[in-house]
């Protein structure tokens, strides 16, 4: 049976070595500030590598929901947490299923979606939303990144992560993002040097379905969520009403 488009099963091994350092630090200007105000608990929609998550807990005294589907992405995530200090570890809860499995109601007055909703198809989408404001509290707060507005208009270049060195091995991956079937894709094409030879190539394909804002700002009300900020780095900050 082959890998499925987008599961994590190749990223999963280069995710940490070539993003985790930047992810951090965008992690914590972005949500470090609203985590340290939580009073009930908070959220992590697409917990991933467990980045944010470690995050979330440094910055917070509550519980921490962390929700991650894929099992490559969440075998990173406990990897995370058994190296994070015991009293943080114990206010963790980790999901393994999506938020409409997990079955949780008003758990918290912060939720995060860290490079989420884009990944989500539209129908989806719109469940999402509503799973979202069942979890969070009256008057609890969402913070996630939309997805881009449109496609592109042909395939590009967008950027390459790397070289980062393990020994005499250099990590590298590019990136190239193109119009799919009304979707974005997404290309992460990973390669290993050693002394200026490819010893290595590994791809893997995601999906991202673009939505305009305003079609955004419409799903979040139908679902109860008020949206109150739209920053220029593109963080969405909403309300539950």
């Amino acid at each position: 049976m082959g890998r499925e488009p987008g599961s994590y099963e190749v990223s999963a091994e280069f995710y940490d070595l070539l993003q985790a350092e930047d992810d951090r630090r965008r992690a914590e200007r972005r949500f470090g500030h609203a985590a340290r105000r939580a009073t009930r608990g908070v959220l992590d929609v697409g917990a991933g590598s467990g980045i944010v998550t470690q995050v979330l807990l440094a910055a917070s005294a509550v519980p921490v929901h962390a929700v991650e589907p894929s099992p490559a992405m969440r075998s990173l995530l406990l990897s995370r947490l058994a190296a994070t200090r015991a009293d943080r570890r114990a206010r963790v809860t980790v999901h393994p299923h999506p938020l409409q499995e997990a079955g949780l109601e008003q758990v918290a007055d912060l939720a995060v979606a860290s490079n989420v909703v884009a990944c989500l198809d539209p129908t989806t989408r719109r469940e999402f939303w509503k799973h979202v404001g069942t979890a969070l509290t009256p008057g609890g707060l969402l913070l996630f990144d939309p997805p881009p507005a449109a496609p592109p208009a042909a395939r590009e270049h967008v950027g390459t992560l790397g070289p980062v060195r393990v020994g005499p091995d250099h990590y590298y991956a590019e990136l190239h993002q193109g119009p799919g079937d009304g979707t974005v894709r997404t290309e992460f094409a990973y390669r290993v040097e050693r002394e200026g030879r490819v010893l290595r190539r590994e791809h893997e394909t995601f999906e991202l379905w673009p939505a305009a804002p305003a079609l955004i700002a419409e799903e979040l009300a139908l679902a109860g969520l008020r949206p109150i900020r739209w920053s220029r780095s593109d963080l969405v900050a909403a309300r539950r009403d």
